[in-house]
């Protein structure tokens, strides 16, 4: 199994300020996690710059000259009360989207068997003419739309297992039926959408989880709805908004999930990949805010990943 673990410095320069939950030194334990021996295999992919005409495909211009306009000289700037910028979040961002493209490129021209994408900024909650909840540009929409554009792909589907919904990914595709969104997501919880009622064209499926759930009840709902979904759809491409804030040490959630929970969902969509996307999967990392469960849970994804 060739997989390629794309980083790049420039994520750690998206200064977020001080006791910001979304900081740079999450990338600091998932680098320091992937050090360890098992990982020697790993392909480590510099995350290129990406472009305005990436972004563009599911951002408007109007939305990118706005957040690059606002980014400040120094300091922090705040374009709501949890979205921040500073003077690195143009080349975080702009990388971030750079390496899912990339990371599309080599992996549907076989170059690769799969990828997991370590950035900062996160994305899904960034709506087509929105930034907020910690994103700017919608990194796994952007890649769903580009491999789509690019390589002609029907069926793309993308699971989103951070414990907040991803309203900014579902509103992108909502009327998409080439673009099935699968998300699990704690309910109450921000951003306050990923009801079962919104359904897009058919092509979104929300399975919201309530405080307290542990492994055994978000096993039973991807078991019965989500997996279901997928191989129904037979997608062409996996991708992965791959959050771990739903671990049961996150500070930003009451889900009781373990590493050995993502384990079980990484080998359970692959198992979907293999059977219709040719192992294709691209993972994109979201939340995971406890540091040391962040680290411990990537490390798990990425072995997965890796076929170990």
């Amino acid at each position: 199994m060739t997989t390629l673990y794309y980083s790049h410095p420039d994520f750690l320069f998206h200064e977020t300020g001080a006791d910001h939950p979304e900081c740079p030194d999450r990338l600091r334990n998932i680098t320091s996690a992937l050090e360890a021996p098992e990982f020697s295999n790993l392909i480590r992919m510099l995350a290129p710059l990406g472009t305005e005409q990436q972004i563009r495909l599911i951002h408007p211009l109007f939305h990118i000259e706005g957040i690059l306009a606002a980014i400040p000289k120094q300091g922090e700037y705040y374009l709501d009360h949890d979205t921040v910028l500073s003077p690195g979040s143009k080349e975080a961002a702009f990388r971030a989207v750079g390496a899912v493209c990339d990371a599309i490129d080599n992996v549907l021209t076989g170059k690769a068997n799969n990828a997991f994408c370590a950035v900062r900024p996160p994305g899904h909650h960034a709506e087509p003419d929105l930034a907020m909840g910690f994103c700017l540009f919608n990194n796994v929409a952007i890649a769903a739309e580009y491999a789509r554009r690019h390589y002609h792909l029907e069926r793309i589907a993308i699971v989103d297992f951070d414990v907040h919904h991803g309203n900014g990914t579902q509103a992108a595709f909502y009327n998409q039926p080439n673009v099935l969104y699968a998300s699990s997501h704690e309910m109450p919880n921000y951003p306050g959408t990923g009801y079962p009622t919104e359904i897009g064209v058919g092509n979104i499926v929300n399975v919201p989880l309530t405080a307290g759930d542990s492994g055994i009840e978000f096993r039973k709902k991807y078991t019965s709805i989500i997996l279901p979904a997928l191989r129904n759809f037979k997608p062409e491409l996996l991708l992965v908004s791959a959050g771990f804030d739903a671990h049961k040490d996150d500070p930003l959630s009451s889900i009781k999930l373990i590493e050995d929970d993502f384990r079980w969902l990484t080998q359970e969509l692959m198992h979907i990949a293999d059977r219709y996307c040719h192992g294709r999967i691209i993972s994109t990392l979201e939340g995971g805010y406890n540091l040391e469960a962040l680290a411990t849970s990537v490390a798990v994804h990425v072995e997965t990943l890796m076929g170990n």
